[in-house]
């Protein structure tokens, strides 16, 4: 009968699986087109009106796209598309352990071939393990050539289709539109291959793709949801930071009731800034989803269906940092200075360097991460730098003298270096006698073998010298007079507090907790 049930169960599970639209980034070297691509998909499947109605950034957008076989054919007709500032960003997330995209799109200029950017986003194409798509972009232009920029790729061990591999290749004009169609067709065709599904019945799991404070409205998010349903009334919760789902848009700013998976959405009323690239989970009920943020702060191990949390003793801390001088040579005395600071648990990772005024572009790119720091050395915001600075969070510290760089940059890592700390042994008893046990208190004679006890302390109890459990010292007498410590080689009466009960022959260690200096 049970075994009935379980296969119903399975079979109910079964279908409520359903065809899940793909979430696609672009990638590729600075000035190959991936903007000028997104740009022209974005107004060309998205309605006139609905794109001019665009006013916020929101880090993704769905466009429509029918396919050749058209509406009534099997393929899903949305495509979403990861607006990223580029392959750092989009590596920062993954090195969270978030999946975010299904489908990459790597850009490659048909004048310039393969360039270092080009192997840099390949590679964190790679680390992700998905399909890609490589799109030779600009055959608009005069020096285009085609059969030499596949060549290219091959030195790199890309292998395209017709050269010796079996990797996608589009041909396209970002400027005039040339091959875009097949582009997304190909899209469509990778996402079919990939069998992409989700369960629209369960509660709503994903990434934070951005996060921001909104001077009127309160601290938002947008949301990537890879699986299931979210709904007005429901909580998010992503790390500690915790939202009831009041105010629900979509990428395009449109109030929304619910929304399910490969969309972007955006939730404001978060009780602190959720982190980029952090996984999300949501919640029917207030007290689940409190529950399952006060665990995280007390890092407990965590399982919500989407992510395990663990505690983190040995990750690296990364300080994200984008340069910015007036010069090459002050840039790269900066970044030779930069490389001697140097630790186990902390590094420092240069997301963006240039010469020249902060620009519109520098400030977009910690948007998609708030704890970067803009370091300017002898440069300042231009004027639309300025006017996004207005309504943005961010870092900036300027400089004219390098070693004050250096110096706050030391101090930035030498605040973030984990703590670690060890117990320090004060004093060791052996139990020779158990009076009484009332609850979790327990009346207890002993003697000290080294050290001193002191009232107040907490300890370590052990068994055959093996740690059992802990325990605090609320009460001792010395010669059946309250005392404050009783030092080695007296006998004593004590009152522990300890949940583990304590027997004859045991042990317990006072202890202090101080920090390691390494």
């Amino acid at each position: 009968m049970a075994k009935k049930k379980n296969i119903e169960i399975i079979k109910k599970i079964e279908s409520d699986i359903t065809r899940r639209n793909p979430v696609v980034v672009i990638m590729g070297h600075i000035d190959h087109g991936k903007s000028t691509l997104l740009d022209y998909i974005r107004k060309t499947n998205i309605t006139g009106a609905e794109a001019g109605g665009i006013t916020q950034h929101l880090g993704a957008y769905e466009v429509e796209h029918d396919t050749k076989d058209g509406k009534n054919s099997h393929h899903a007709s949305k495509i979403t598309f990861l607006d990223t500032p580029g392959h750092e960003a989009f590596c920062s997330i993954r090195e969270r352990g978030a999946k975010v995209a299904d489908i990459a799109i790597l850009v490659v200029s048909a004048e310039d071939g393969v360039k270092t950017q080009t192997i840099e986003a390949l590679k964190c194409i790679l680390a992700e393990k998905i399909p890609y798509i490589v799109a030779i972009n600009k055959i608009d232009k005069p020096g285009a050539n085609i059969e030499t920029t596949k060549q290219g790729l091959a030195e790199s061990e890309v292998y395209v289709e017709g050269y010796g591999g079996e990797i996608p290749v589009v041909p396209i004009s970002a400027i005039r539109g040339d091959g875009i169609d097949d582009l997304l067709d190909m899209i469509m065709l990778v996402s079919d291959m990939s069998d992409l599904k989700a369960n629209p019945n369960i509660n709503a799991e994903g990434v934070i793709i951005e996060s921001y404070r909104d001077s009127k409205k309160g601290i938002g998010a947008t949301l990537l949801i890879k699986n299931g349903t979210l709904k007005k009334g429901m909580y998010v919760v992503s790390e500690d930071s915790i939202s009831p789902i009041r105010i629900l848009e979509d990428f395009l700013g449109k109030s929304i009731d619910t929304a399910s998976f490969s969309s972007p959405v955006k939730v404001i009323g978060f009780n602190k800034i959720p982190t980029v690239g952090a996984l999300f989970s949501t919640y029917s009920e207030k007290n689940e989803a409190v529950k399952i943020a006060e665990c995280y702060k007390d890092n407990k191990k965590v399982d919500n269906k989407t992510r395990e949390i663990k505690n983190e003793n040995n990750t690296i801390v990364v300080i994200p940092v984008i340069l910015k001088a007036d010069a090459i040579g002050s840039l790269d005395g900066i970044k030779h200075e930069l490389v001697k600071i140097e630790h186990n648990s902390v590094k420092i990772k240069i997301v963006s360097e240039s010469i020249g005024d902060i620009n519109e572009n520098d400030i977009k790119i910690t948007q998609g991460d708030p704890n970067i720091i803009i370091l300017s050395f002898n440069s300042k915001p231009d004027a639309k730098a300025k006017a996004l600075i207005e309504r943005s969070i961010v870092q900036i510290k300027s400089f004219d003298i390098i070693y004050n760089l250096i110096k706050y940059i030391k101090e930035v890592v030498s605040a973030k270096i984990p703590k670690e700390y060890i117990d320090e042994a004060s004093g060791t008893a052996k139990i020779l006698a158990i009076f009484s046990k009332n609850k979790d208190k327990q009346i207890l004679g002993g003697k000290v073998q080294e050290g001193t006890l002191k009232i107040g302390s907490e300890v370590k109890i052990l068994r055959r010298d093996a740690e059992i459990g802990r325990g605090k010292i609320k009460e001792l007498q010395l010669k059946k007079v309250k005392a404050s410590e009783v030092n080695e080689g007296y006998e004593f009466g004590c009152l522990i507090e300890s949940k583990v009960e304590i027997s004859l022959g045991d042990k317990i260690q006072g202890f202090i907790t101080i920090e390691k200096i390494n």
